[in-house]
């Protein structure tokens, strides 16, 4: 729990603050805003939902509601889920505590939440309340579930429930009072919980495999001779914003990768994610995908994520690097300090403006970039357009203090080179501010040293051994082809010719 946070902001932790709080009339600081159960990998756990079923109709025969500020949502990945829990009777219990099937589809950990009630969000902004989701997903990154959600905890289908009537992190969800039953008794979670034998006898009662067959069996079950007229070619439609021709052969991915010249993008701090590369949450109006999305007469309420726009490459390129977490440390206030925000700092000018701006200015410049890192660059899910975004802005070269597997993979998919600092040497000990260009000087091989070349604005150079992070002589191979788009099309090509 963000217990030193509130601390932080003179908030007194414990339940006792938060219910006070309540009985004046105002939503706590800490409140549970979002209450989700997602489609992620604990909706296939047939004991999780039962279980989630079971505190709510528990919950529900004790006359305990959820929070009036708590946003509940069901959203199981199968269709199956509801079927059980209806042959279980516990549907109902989950529809009568707010926890209604939404969709069978990512929403909440994929930045799906959807809007707040208006007047709950007129207060958390006009209070500046410190206010969080709780989800059964396995995604929680900075500002990913909802831009009011300060914080986000992944939590059981059960726990997910608990904490909707709870409507506050700021408690022991062991020990504290979850609320009162019609009688004025307190009730706790234990009092609540149902025991495994239930669970495990609701289970075998009710998840049967005819709901599997039903479920899955018709989507494999297509008509041949239809699918036989269907055209292998793809109608490209030019006003798409969800699927347009890929730009992969084309501009900056079709340029030669010379390593020289290139000017910083943004110099990064440590555990920077892929959510910070390229989130995957809802798009504001006033962000530059909103914006672009605006301009091509798509109505704010059907915005929708970044991450289902990302066969768009003009929406899903407005994403780079547009998580509102991020921090750029080429961009700092009057006192040195950080800014936070999707920022850039163009040079030589020295004009702070939005990333994406930044990146428009040195794609029509031509200009090469490159990205300054700490450690762990690259962590979290492997979302492919974390590597594309970069790509397609120009980026030819990340040097960092080390890098996530998989997405080191993925840079060298899209011709982007992946450069490792020795240990010791950072951008912090280098001095980098921003103002200096780069170059990568020698042969590129499996594991091979290069050197990477800072010219200061000073007119000074430094020279900095660092490791080629191309592992593996395939790997030299798809960079040295401009990537895996670029080395499949080359062997496409070779093989038709032969």
């Amino acid at each position: 729990m963000p217990t030193s946070e509130l601390a932080q902001r003179g908030i007194a932790v414990g339940l006792e603050a938060a219910q006070a709080e309540e009985k004046a009339g105002k939503m706590p600081d800490g409140a549970v805003i979002i209450a989700a159960i997602t489609s992620c990998t604990n909706t296939s756990n047939p004991r999780n939902m039962v279980a989630a079923g079971l505190i709510a109709r528990n919950a529900n025969r004790l006359g305990l509601l959820r929070k009036p500020w708590v946003k509940s949502s069901l959203a199981p990945g199968s269709k199956t889920v509801k079927m059980y829990l209806e042959e279980a009777g516990l549907m109902n219990e989950l529809e009568n505590l707010g926890f209604g099937v939404v969709a069978y589809a990512c929403t909440t950990c994929n930045g799906m939440s959807g809007a707040l009630d208006p007047k709950i969000q007129q207060e958390i902004i006009e209070r500046d309340l410190y206010a969080t989701a709780v989800l059964s997903g396995n995604r929680n990154f900075d500002g990913r579930i909802h831009p009011h959600a300060q914080q986000a905890f992944l939590a059981s289908p059960p726990l997910v429930v608990a904490y909707a009537i709870a409507g506050t992190i700021r408690f022991d969800i062991e020990k504290d009072i979850l609320g009162i039953d019609q009688a004025g008794n307190p009730v706790t979670l234990k009092d609540i919980w149902p025991a495994d034998e239930e669970i495990d006898a609701i289970v075998k009662a009710s998840v049967k495999p005819e709901q599997f067959r039903q479920t899955y069996i018709p989507m494999f079950d297509l008509d041949k001779s239809a699918r036989a007229q269907v055209s292998p070619l793809y109608e490209w439609r030019p006003q798409s914003t969800y699927i347009r021709r890929p730009p992969y052969w084309e501009g900056n991915m079709a340029k030669e990768r010379t390593l020289k010249g290139m000017r910083p993008l943004a110099i990064l701090p440590d555990n920077i994610t892929t959510d910070h590369l390229s989130p995957s949450n809802a798009i504001q109006l006033n962000s530059a995908a909103g914006e672009y999305l605006a301009k091509m007469g798509v109505p704010e309420e059907d915005f929708n994520s970044y991450a289902t726009h990302r066969g768009d490459h003009l929406t899903a390129q407005r994403a780079t690097f547009a998580n509102p977490k991020l921090f750029n440390e080429m961009v700092r206030d009057a006192d040195g300090k950080v800014k936070q925000g999707s920022l850039a700092r163009v040079e030589p000018e020295g004009e702070v403006t939005r990333m994406w701006e930044a990146i428009e200015t040195y794609m029509a410049r031509k200009q090469p970039l490159i990205i300054i890192a700490g450690a762990d660059y690259g962590q979290g899910s492997s979302r492919d357009w974390a590597a594309k975004g970069v790509a397609l802005a120009g980026v030819e070269a990340i040097a960092a203090e080390g890098f996530e597997r998989i997405h080191r993979t993925n840079l060298i998919g899209m011709g982007v080179m992946p450069l490792e600092f020795e240990p010791g040497t950072t951008r912090i000990t280098l001095g980098l501010d921003g103002t200096e260009t780069f170059d990568v000087e020698g042969a590129v091989s499996p594991g091979a040293m290069l050197t990477l070349v800072i010219h200061r604005q000073s007119g000074d150079s430094e020279r900095v051994a660092v490791k080629c992070r191309l592992d593996t002589a395939e790997e030299v191979s798809i960079y040295t082809a401009g990537g895996v788009l670029q080395r499949f099309a080359q062997d496409f090509l070779e093989s038709t010719a032969a």
